[in-house]
């Protein structure tokens, strides 16, 4: 069976708190352990009302600790807002705290609009200069040399997985180039993604690090007893996306109440928008899981799947991901 892991965006819902998301997503992981997954990805957001992973190394060591064996990392740290000694010291000691489970996806995009990348001290002109801040933060993983001017402390000889995030060209021809696994966004930005994966087995160079290429694609699924039920807890997501794009980002709204309620709610536009947005989708019951996901690896192959379901209610999401293993290991 394919390796699967699973994306939190450590999402807040209306009427609940901080408080309350990280506390779904401590049960989310340790579900996620007993059932089989391989990793539990949080994604570094700034400036949104309704995820709560923005100190993602913070809640990476939160997981971390109250889980015993799935390896926990970043999906990803938005390398622009970071001096990269930092993300090293950082990764280094989580490392150090739970020794060979820690992956660092690294991205760069920064995450956020450009008042909070203001606010962070940072400056969005900054990733261009991804490639170089990546090879000195990879640098900086490797063991120390003698005379060697800056050291990461933990950080220099840490046993961390870095990998290379993407919605473009650009991160598979990096990620090819420097011989780093590669991470597609495809759960929201699908349309470069058969490109993508083109351009980086195409040009992949083998690495200390890396052999051959390795290709994990993100995936929405949402499973539930039903497919009305699953496509009804999908209209959370299609709702948050829709705000979002009106420029009214909040917390996870409540699934509306049928999936026909959506084309009540957007304007045709803003439906296709969404339905574009949100193509590589698989939603249903297990045996509709199954059958969507084995067409998506049919087609792009991928190495290892990880899935994000932006669900309201966090016993339903706990119930999906448990459904949606069971449909695969069947």
């Amino acid at each position: 069976m394919i390796p699967l892991s699973v994306l939190d965006l450590a999402p807040i819902a209306e009427g609940a708190t901080a408080t309350d998301s990280f506390q779904n997503s401590v049960a989310l992981a340790q579900a996620a352990e007993r059932l089989g997954y391989r990793r539990y990805w949080l994604a570094e957001h700034h400036n949104m009302p309704g995820i709560a992973s923005a100190a993602t190394a913070i809640l990476i060591g939160h997981i971390a600790g109250h889980t015993r064996t799935i390896r926990v990392g970043s999906g990803g740290v938005m390398l622009p807002n970071h001096a990269p000694l930092q993300v090293a010291e950082q990764f280094g000691t989580l490392d150090a705290l739970y020794p060979g489970r820690i992956d660092l996806g690294l991205g760069r995009a920064p995450g956020t609009d450009g008042a909070a990348a203001k606010a962070l001290r940072r400056y969005y002109a900054s990733a261009e200069e991804f490639p170089q801040d990546v090879q000195e933060l990879l640098a900086l993983l490797e063991p120390a040399r003698v005379g060697q001017t800056v050291q990461a402390v933990p950080g220099a000889g840490a046993h961390v997985e870095p990998w290379i995030l993407g919605s473009s060209t650009f991160g598979a021809q990096l990620a090819a180039a420097l011989g780093l696994p590669y991470a597609f966004a495809s759960h929201f930005a699908p349309a470069m993604l058969d490109q993508a994966l083109s351009i980086y087995h195409r040009t992949f160079k083998p690495s200390a690090r890396l052999q051959k290429p390795h290709v994990m694609l993100a995936v929405n699924v949402v499973a539930a007893d039903t497919e009305t039920e699953a496509r009804r807890l999908f209209t959370s997501v299609q709702q948050s996306f829709t705000r979002l794009r009106r420029g009214e980002p909040g917390k996870l709204p409540p699934p509306l109440e049928s999936a026909e309620a959506f084309n009540t709610f957007a304007s045709p536009a803003e439906r296709v928008g969404v339905e574009q947005a949100l193509s590589v989708s698989v939603l249903g019951t297990q045996s509709q899981v199954r059958e969507g996901i084995e067409s998506l690896i049919a087609r792009h192959h991928p190495d290892e799947l990880i899935l994000t379901a932006n669900i309201y209610d966090p016993a339903a999401r706990v119930r999906s991901f448990e459904l949606a293993m069971q449909a695969l290991s069947d």
